[in-house]
Order: structure tokens, then sequence, then C-alpha cells
């Protein structure tokens, strides 16, 4: 069996969470193959909101295994917290949650050190979520990482501390004030890692391996958005990791000839959180209005979404990259109301008119164009059929299909797992 991909195709944000679990009951595995704890997928069902950050959005459903694979990094503290939120939900996840050994630890310094690192940036800060991603990351790739399956060996401890002091060392190196109590945070890692160890630890790229040789249905679960892939995104304003199609290959140990469906999350309109170019960013009434009714803060930092209209331009790239074969769009209500709607369907780029996406979309080399398109006012809550949907919203749709030459199969109608309309 092919293992079918779900991706945001924006800056993250997109309602990944929600789909995920929509889909989930057609799924036996659902797995999360990069990123860390700045993930935050939002489910919505039985009028209950859910934010998970490194579990997979299949953990809600009984028959649903999730695996966080090796290209994941955990932070502990935060895992234990999610667990715990669980725990309260009565979700029995210690059957259906399973960890891969190569899956990388965010270690109490690897967040000192994220925080150092942006203090000395100053005005060119990235806008990190300062939870020590990129400086796990790049002790991966430098080969000094801890990794889940040291936690199963005698002398991890020794190991832990020989980091830990490298880390401090290298915190002094930024000459920046951070004020920290390392005694505290290793007191609340080292009793968060002991839940850690209580979970199931596994060689994921062979446990894989075998479910597709049985015929098991996997879905592998992005997390932020192509947009912040490290190296397709919007260097440096990008996360730490491949967010797009390729990530899951290395994320996952699963070969490029066994992906299947590559499934593309969109927003109606553009969202992006921090620091970073953003050419369709809206700073008047109708981006105000996208922000509340949309309700746009992080679902993992509580941070204010800068809000814009729909980039087709980046769009096409991202769905070029992880190649995609279906589209689903998400908040289509949070339009209804607007009278006019843009979509930017070229650049002007240093003086001349380009429809892809260029290497720099800083404000001084690039300036969207717009296509106008006819809003709708109808409240799309309360439908459940495409044959429903207003004749201008079906317009931007199929305008959008054509465009990408690609079918959006999925248009989302509301938070709820409810609120959502195949076509």
């Amino acid at each position: 069996m092919a293992v079918d991909l779900l991706l945001g195709l924006q800056w993250g944000d997109e309602g990944k969470g929600k789909i995920v679990d929509v889909l989930t009951s057609k799924y036996n595995i659902i797995a999360r193959f990069q990123g860390g704890p700045n993930a935050g997928h939002t489910l919505v069902f039985n009028g209950k909101k859910h934010v998970l950050h490194t579990i997979p959005s299949g953990i809600f459903h009984d028959e649903a295994m999730n695996l966080v694979g090796n290209g994941v990094v955990i932070d502990p503290v935060i895992f234990k917290k999610e667990l715990d939120k669980l725990e309260e939900q009565d979700v029995d996840y210690r059957k259906s949650l399973l960890i891969s050994r190569k899956a990388h630890i965010i270690l109490p310094t690897h967040r000192l050190l994220d925080a150092a690192s942006e203090a000395s940036k100053g005005k060119a800060k990235i806008g990190s979520t300062l939870k020590g991603i990129g400086p796990t990351y790049m002790d991966k790739t430098g080969r000094n990482g801890m990794r889940v399956g040291d936690l199963e060996l005698s002398d991890w401890k020794e190991r832990y501390r020989a980091l830990a002091d490298k880390h401090e060392a290298m915190i002094g190196f930024y000459n920046v004030e951070i004020q920290y109590d390392l005694a505290e945070l290793e007191t609340e890692f080292f009793e968060a890692v002991k839940v850690l160890k209580s979970l199931k630890f596994i060689d994921s790229e062979e446990y894989v391996y075998q479910a597709q040789k049985l015929g098991r249905t996997i879905l592998a679960e992005g997390a932020q958005g192509s947009l912040l892939d490290i190296d397709f995104g919007t260097y440096p304003f990008v996360t730490s990791s491949n967010t797009t199609a390729a990530g899951a290959c290395t994320g996952l140990g699963v070969a490029p000839n066994q992906i299947g469906e590559v499934f593309g999350i969109f927003k109606a309109y553009t969202t992006r959180v921090g620091s970073g170019p953003f050419p369709t960013e809206l700073f008047d009434e109708d981006g105000a209005t996208m922000a509340k009714v949309g309700h746009e803060f992080g679902a993992t930092t509580g941070r204010a979404r800068r809000c814009g209209w729909l980039d087709l331009v980046a769009l096409k790239y991202a769905c070029q990259v992880n190649g995609v074969t279906q589209l689903m769009m998400m908040k289509a209500d949070v339009l209804s109301g607007f009278e006019k709607l843009q979509i930017c369907t070229a650049y002007k780029y240093k003086g001349e008119v380009i429809e892809h996406f260029p290497y720099n979309i800083e404000p001084e080399n690039v300036e969207p164009i717009y296509t106008e398109f006819n809003g709708w006012s109808e409240d799309l809550t309360k439908m459940s059929n495409d044959s429903e949907l207003p004749q201008a919203l079906n317009e931007y749709i199929v305008f959008l299909e054509k465009a990408l030459e690609t079918p959006i199969t999925v248009v989302s109608v509301g938070p709820d797992r409810k609120e959502t309309i195949f076509r």
C-alpha cells in the first residue's frame, strides 16, 4: 500500500489537523514525519477544541495507530503535557501511540540556545517560537544530538550531561543576558523523560515497511507549511525541517516510489505568523476582518497571524514542489461578507511581470498583481453539500482548479469536523 501525504501549502496554520481528523477513519496509521512542538494542530468536534503539538491528529480515533516518526524532534516536557490533557479526556494513548527510536530529543538547553540566538539578532529576528527546535536540528545535522533510542542505554544521563554542558558553554558566546535556572528545568525534564520512556519505542522505518506489506493504510501528517521548508521556503524566515513531500521520505523512511496521494491544504486567503516577507499582506479593514472572523491566532504560541489575499503564485509553487494530487480549501466561511475578493495571479518582479515564485519576495522586489472576484454573503456553516455553495464561491473554486491544474476535493465551511464539504 502506498503512503498518502497531507501537507500545508502556505506558511502553516492551514487547518491540517481538522482534515487529518476528518480523514482518519480511512487510515490505519497516522504518522508525523517532521517538525516539533512548534506545530499546533487544532481539532474541533463535539463542541470542544483540542490542540495537538507533537502527537499525530489521529489520536482521538480508537482504531488508528499514531506514529511519531524519526524526522520529528520531541520535547519530553511538552509531550508530557499533551499526554496529561489526553488522560483528562480519557484517551487511551498507550495502546495507540508509537515513538521512533531515531527521533531526536529537545533538551532544556536547546531552548536556552534558541532564546540566546534570537535575542542576539536584535531587529533581524526570524520569529522563532523559542522551543529549541532549530538548535536540536543543528545538533542532529552536526551529529551531536540525543535520540529517543539513547534513553534505552544505561549511560543516557552521562550523554545528556555532556551535551547540556556543551550548550551552556555555547550560550556564553552569544553575549546576551538570559535568565534561567537550569536545575529547575532539568528536574521537570527528567520527570517528563520517565513518562516518555513508559511509551513504546520502535524502529519506525521497519514498522512502516511491514505495515505497507500487510496492506495497512498510512497517512503521513505534515506540520507547518511548504513556504516554511528549510530548502524551498522563504529563507531565512523558515522552520528547521523539510515540510514538503520529500520530508516524508526522510522523516519516515518511505521510498519515493511508495508515495500515493498528496493532499495539499490551503486557506481561501493567506496568513503568516512571525517575521518574513508576505506579498499579499493586508494592513486595512479587510485584513483586520479576516483576522477577527478567522480567529487568526497561533494554536501553539497565541501570536496574531498576519492576513492577506490568496497568493496564487506561491500556491502554484507549493503544488509543484510537492506533486499535489488533491487540494483542500479551508476557511471559505471566513470570506463570507466580502463584497469583492482579490487573488494575486502574478508578481511585478524587478520591473518584469512573472507568474513563478522567485528567489526573493521581499517587498522592494515584489509587487502583487491582482484579479478581482465577486464575493458572497451566505452563511456557509449551515451547508452540507456542494450544490448549496454560492455561485460566487463556485466561480472562485473553479478558477483556482483551472489555474492549479488540480481538483479541489474538499471545502471546509467551519471549524467543526462536520462542517466539511466533499466535492
